[in-house]
């Protein structure tokens, strides 16, 4: 199935759709237990806090509410350098751009780590929109509306690329069709809204754009 209007632009989920956030998480937490866990904990917080607070308390908040060492927020943020894309991001990201399809991404984070995150992707975007500047966090509306409304793009025209299940029912409610890049395997929830399509890589993104 493709979108129902020619795809003019692509927002992506930055730290799940097109980087390796896991790993990173799993290093500062000290295994991959503590850090599903601890990941776990900051989505309960992010989804649940409305308007934004700074992320970096959240990461905190959310170490100590999963019995994570305080030190793991620290560690996270001083290797977020290490945040790496997967394997097909560069090429189909390219593809894309070679195409002329523009290009951003919507993410959960501060200004200075969303702009640090999207650096390592290693494709230019025309809009990186933080959930500092939009003021809250995906998967509340105006995150993605933000993000249109800088890139100056139709959400009819536009397809979001999701990282999470909670990014499925945000970017539809604002209008645009959703691939949802499962690298993990999650279960689609039937109560959700439904993509376009569901894949564990993102490869099949250039059939869709």
């Amino acid at each position: 199935m493709k979108p129902a209007a020619p795809v003019e632009a692509v927002l992506f989920d930055l730290l799940t759709a097109l980087l390796d956030s896991w790993s990173v998480w799993n290093h500062a937490a000290g295994s991959a237990a503590d850090g599903l866990r601890w990941r776990r904990a900051y989505l309960r917080l992010t989804y649940g806090c409305g308007s934004y607070r700074p992320y970096e308390d959240l990461v905190r908040e959310a170490a100590a509410e999963a019995g994570v060492a305080a030190s793991a927020a620290e560690a996270l943020t001083a290797g977020w350098d290490m945040l790496r894309p997967w394997p097909e991001v560069p090429r189909v990201l390219g593809d894309l751009a070679a195409r002329g399809v523009r290009l951003g991404v919507v993410t959960n984070c501060s200004v200075t780590l969303g702009r640090q995150a999207a650096e390592q992707v290693g494709v230019p975007f025309s809009v990186v929109m933080t959930s500092e500047e939009a003021g809250c966090y995906k998967p509340h509306p105006q995150a993605y509306r933000a993000a249109l409304d800088r890139l100056g793009a139709d959400p009819e025209r536009t397809l979001f690329v999701a990282g999470s299940p909670a990014d499925i029912p945000g970017a539809a409610g604002v209008g645009m069709s959703v691939f949802w890049h499962n690298r993990a395997g999650l279960p689609f929830v039937a109560d959700t809204a439904r993509p376009l399509l569901i894949a564990d890589t993102l490869d099949p993104l250039v059939t869709l754009a």
